[in-house]
C-alpha cells in the first residue's frame, strides 16, 4: 500500500469564488457551508446572487466527482467532505469557504477519498493542522496538501467502495425513516395547535417563567477542566430531538456533578433546550433515567405539569417559526447565546392541558416506532464503523 500526500492525489485543491450572496435572488446556485450540512450535498441550501452569465465563473462550475471539504467552520465540522454527483445538466458555482478537491483518478477514486476523509485516521490528522480562534477554527490548504494517506491499488479501492456503498444506504434509509417520523410529529402539532407564533386559534400566551417552576442552565466548566468521572456530561452535541446521542460523551467527577445536579434537579419529562448557536434550536424531552450534568449551553426547563406537558413544550420550542421568532426578538442572527434571563421572557401558547396530553400520547406512540428503527440504525452503524476501522484504521 502506497503512502501519498493529498497534493499527489488531487490535481486541484482550492477555495471557491468570492461572490456576495443574498443581495439578488435567482440565477445560478452557489455553494456555501450549509450546502454540505449533515454530510449530504443539499441542493436546497444554496446561495444566489442573480448570476445568469457563467462566462466569468466557468472554472468554478462543479463537475461530477468533485469533493467539497469544509476548512473554515466550528472545530467539530472541519474536514467534513461531501462527494458531488451531478444531476442532469445542472450548473452549480463553487462558492467560498468550501475547498474543492479534484482527484487524480489514476491514483485515487473520488468515492474512496470520500470515505477516507470520514475515517478516524484522517480526522486525527486534521486536528493536528487545525488553528483555533474564538468563533471558529480552520486549517491552511498548504498544510492539508502535506498530509500523507494510504492509497491502495485501484482494484482494492473499488472493492472497498462496493462494500461500503452497500452498507451506507441502509444507514441513510433508517435516518430518513426517523426524520419522517419527526416530521409527522411536527405536522400533528400544527394540526392540533396551529402556528405558535401567529396563533390563529387564539390560545392564551404566557412566558416560560410563568409556565416553568425552574429554568436553569448547567456548568461553565469545559470538558478539558477535569480528567474523568462517573457522571455523563451532556452538551449540545449529545441532544437530539427525540433522545440522546452518546457517541462522544464526556464524564465528570462527583465534585463537579453534584452541585449542578442539585441545582437543576432534572427529572424524567423535563425539557432540555440548546440555547447556544444560531443554526440549531432543538428541544427534547429528557429520556435519560440516570443522573447527569449539563453544560451551560443547555438549559433545563422544569415545566409546571399542571398546565404544561413536556412533550408539548419540546415540540413547541422545536417549531421552526417559534425558533425564528425567538432569535429575531433576542437580537437577530448575530446572537450566539440565549441567557436564562432572556429565556424567561419568551412567550409561548398555552392550550388546555387535556389537549396537550392528547398530543403527548401521539408522540409517545410514534416514539415506539422510532425505537425499533433506532436499534436497526445502531446495529448497521456499528457494522459500518467496524468496516471503516478495518479499511482506514
Amino acid at each position: 500500500m502506497n503512502m501519498r500526500t493529498i497534493e499527489e492525489c488531487f490535481y486541484q485543491i482550492r477555495n471557491g469564488v468570492n461572490i456576495k450572496q443574498g443581495t439578488v435572488d435567482g440565477g445560478y446556485p452557489i455553494t456555501r457551508i450549509e450546502t454540505i450540512a449533515n454530510d449530504k450535498f443539499n441542493r436546497d441550501r444554496m446561495g444566489y446572487a442573480g448570476i445568469t452569465d457563467l462566462e466569468k465563473y466557468e472554472s468554478y462550475v462543479l463537475e461530477d466527482g468533485d469533493l467539497l471539504m469544509s476548512h473554515i467552520n466550528s472545530i467539530q465540522y472541519l474536514g467534513r467532505t461531501v462527494l458531488y454527483k451531478k444531476h442532469g445538466k445542472e450548473k452549480i458555482i463553487h462558492g467560498m469557504n468550501l475547498l474543492r478537491l479534484k482527484a487524480r483518478r489514476d491514483i485515487i477514486r473520488p468515492e474512496y477519498a470520500k470515505y477516507y476523509f470520514y475515517s478516524r485516521t484522517f480526522k486525527e490528522k486534521i486536528e493536528r493542522i487545525t488553528k483555533k480562534s474564538v468563533n471558529q477554527a480552520s486549517f491552511a490548504v498548504a498544510d492539508l496538501k502535506k498530509i500523507k494517506i494510504c492509497v491502495p491499488d485501484l482494484s482494492i479501492q473499488d472493492r472497498v467502495i462496493d462494500i461500503l456503498d452497500r452498507v451506507n444506504p441502509v444507514i441513510e434509509e433508517r435516518q430518513q425513516e426517523l426524520e419522517k417520523l419527526d416530521e409527522l410529529i411536527k405536522a400533528r402539532f400544527i394540526e392540533m395547535f396551529g402556528d405558535p407564533v401567529s396563533n390563529p386559534l387564539g390560545w392564551k400566551k404566557k412566558t416560560l417563567k410563568e409556565v416553568c417552576i425552574k429554568l436553569n442552565d448547567g456548568t461553565h466548566f469545559s470538558p478539558e477542566s477535569f480528567d474523568t468521572g462517573e457522571y455523563k456530561y451532556v452538551t449540545a452535541k449529545n441532544i437530539k430531538i427525540s433522545g440522546f446521542d452518546f457517541t462522544n460523551i464526556t464524564y465528570v467527577p462527583e465534585e463537579v456533578h453534584r452541585p449542578i445536579y442539585e441545582r437543576c434537579n432534572p427529572e424524567l419529562g423535563d425539557v432540555l433546550y440548546i440555547k447556544d448557536g444560531v443554526t440549531t434550536g432543538i428541544a427534547m424531552v429528557n429520556t435519560l433515567e440516570e443522573e447527569f450534568t449539563l453544560l451551560s449551553s443547555v438549559a433545563l426547563l422544569k415545566q409546571d405539569r399542571r398546565i404544561m406537558n413536556g412533550h408539548f413544550l419540546a415540540a413547541l420550542l422545536n417549531n421552526e417559526n417559534m425558533y425564528t421568532d425567538i432569535r429575531s426578538n433576542m437580537g437577530g442572527a448575530a446572537i450566539t447565546r440565549l441567557t436564562i434571563a432572556k429565556l424567561n421572557t419568551i412567550k409561548v401558547i398555552l392550550p388546555p392541558i387535556e389537549l396537550q396530553e392528547q398530543f403527548a400520547a401521539f408522540v409517545t406512540q410514534t416514539d415506539k416506532s422510532k425505537v425499533a428503527i433506532q436499534k436497526s440504525l445502531e446495529k448497521t452503524q456499528l457494522l459500518f464503523d467496524s468496516l471503516m476501522q478495518k479499511y482506514f484504521g
